[in-house]
């Protein structure tokens, strides 16, 4: 008993003048007030930057014309905003409802097929190996520095020799293509996507194009929703290109429509109020777009940090 009690190893002692003892790691260094008090501050003047002009934007559409100058302009006057949308609606003949119907086709559309195709894209060029694929890629990821404005006056040029412009092909078929959208498919199917699991599908029977739509599509739809939302953004906030394009007023855009309300509010005063309100409905989209998709990103995050 004694010698069992001899051989047990006693803890090392503490040295002299050590605080924390031993295999105790340190505690963090705490962080500094002014650094905590500082990024609040910036955090603060940056959503107020954000959220100001739309606050602004909401309390202008709610307010009768009369009011517009008169009143406070961050805070609400009489409450007029339904008899504000309802004599945008009935303004000849419900015009603003087809240029949201319009940016609806444009964006909805052009998102979704652009969505797919640079899907492919990028699937192909993350799992296929073929002479060229890096040159390729190269080539896209140079389009994703060039901006759409640069574009504008060429495809207007190319779309005048076939005699598309003032068409809806004019402005729906430059939708279609998204560099940044085959970068970002490519990048997420490399890291997503195992080779073994395409593998197995084949083996399956499955073509490639099943594998992709059945199998690779699943795993991808975190990127394919962002791509989506990214293309969808775009093309509803594009204004440059449909100005180029269209001259029919029945073809406009959302945006091009208000554009060309506000620069007639000095002939017809009454289109400042319509510009206002009709700003504020094109917004609308966006958010429902974004509040409706955004559980998809979530479930991608999850994805992955289990991974």
């Amino acid at each position: 008993m004694s010698t069992s009690i001899s051989t047990v190893t006693t803890p090392a002692r503490r040295k002299r003048g050590s605080r924390t003892p031993q295999g105790v790691a340190p505690k963090a260094q705490r962080e500094s007030p002014f650094a905590r008090v500082s990024a609040m501050i910036v955090m603060g003047v940056f959503t107020l930057y954000f959220l100001v002009p739309i606050w602004w934007l909401l309390v202008a559409a709610t307010k009768d014309r009369s009011q517009f100058n008169t009143t406070n302009p961050l805070w609400f006057a009489d409450f007029s905003l339904f008899t504000n949308i309802g004599n945008l609606i009935a303004y000849r003949d419900g015009v603003y409802l087809k240029w949201m119907l319009n940016s609806a086709l444009y964006a909805g559309l052009g998102a979704a097929i652009g969505t797919i195709i640079a899907g492919m894209c990028g699937y192909a060029l993350a799992k296929y190996n073929f002479p060229g694929r890096e040159l390729i890629f190269n080539v896209v990821l140079g389009g994703v520095l060039v901006p759409a404005t640069a574009l504008a006056l060429p495809l207007f040029l190319i779309f005048s020799q076939i005699s598309l412009t003032n068409t809806f092909w004019s402005v729906f078929l430059p939708s279609l293509v998204s560099p940044f959208g085959v970068y970002l498919a490519r990048i997420y199917a490399s890291a997503s996507v195992p080779d073994e699991l395409i593998e197995a599908a084949r083996l399956d029977g499955a073509g490639e194009v099943r594998t992709f739509f059945t199998v690779s599509v699943r795993m991808m739809v975190p990127a394919l929703i962002t791509v989506f939302l990214f293309q969808f953004v775009a093309i509803w906030n594009n204004f440059f290109l449909p100005l180029i394009m269209l001259r029919d007023e029945t073809l406009f855009s959302v945006t091009l429509g208000l554009y060309a309300w506000n620069s007639q509010v000095n002939q017809i005063p009454v289109l400042r109020d319509y510009v206002l309100i009709g700003a504020l409905l094109s917004i609308i989209p966006l958010i429902i777009i974004f509040l409706l998709l955004q559980r998809f990103w979530q479930n991608g995050l999850s994805a992955g940090s289990v991974k």
